[in-house]
């Protein structure tokens, strides 16, 4: 007996629930993965958004081909597209929840810096300091480039030392030598430098 032409795969409850469920769960797998891909390229993984890509498409063409052979099924179609949407959202959820890479993290205070430069150097963080001019009053800016894990220690910093700071938050690809705990990021382009 074919195991493929049996009564179950050929039934409505395989067609209408099951094989929809399937390509939703594929779908997800899928663009979740996809995400991370584009995340670790961005971050310069070199070896890991290629294996990344390979698992990306084989999920793909394997839910593409049931696709095809159920080219009449419109709920198929619906899981394919909710598929898409969760894959998404789950994707970004674990590249927050991984924090992979580093930051430069700016700093702008109105009232003294000096409390809040205090904590972060005793914390451990660099930091570098000037003042400036804001567009009504003298301001504290302060730079610091840290792992992206820590960033909710470096606010909760904030908020105890300065609470009405502003910041703002840039992605950093690589960094060169001399800073502490960053040994593993310098750039192949740059030895030398």
């Amino acid at each position: 007996m074919d195991f493929l032409n049996s009564d179950f795969y050929q039934g409505d409850l395989f067609s209408y629930v099951i094989l929809p469920l399937l390509i939703f769960l594929a779908r997800i797998s899928d663009v979740t993965v996809g995400t991370l891909r584009i995340v670790m390229v961005s971050k310069g993984q070199k070896l890991i958004a290629p294996i990344l890509g390979f698992f990306e498409v084989v999920i793909w063409l394997i839910t593409m081909s049931k696709i095809i052979q159920n080219i009449d099924n419109w709920i198929a179609y619906v899981a394919y597209g909710a598929g898409f949407a969760t894959g998404n959202y789950i994707g970004l959820i674990i590249e927050e929840k991984l924090a992979v890479g580093i930051v430069r993290l700016q700093i702008i205070t109105r009232k003294s810096a000096e409390n809040l430069i205090a904590k972060l150097r005793a914390s451990g963080y660099g930091i570098t300091y000037h003042e400036a001019q804001g567009a009504n009053e003298k301001v504290g800016v302060i730079y610091s480039i840290i792992k992206r894990n820590e960033i909710p220690k470096v606010i909760d910093i904030m908020a105890t030392y300065n609470p009405n700071a502003f910041y703002s938050i840039e992605d950093v690809k690589f960094i060169n030598k001399g800073l502490p705990g960053f040994s593993g990021t310098k750039s192949r382009w740059r030895k030398g430098k």
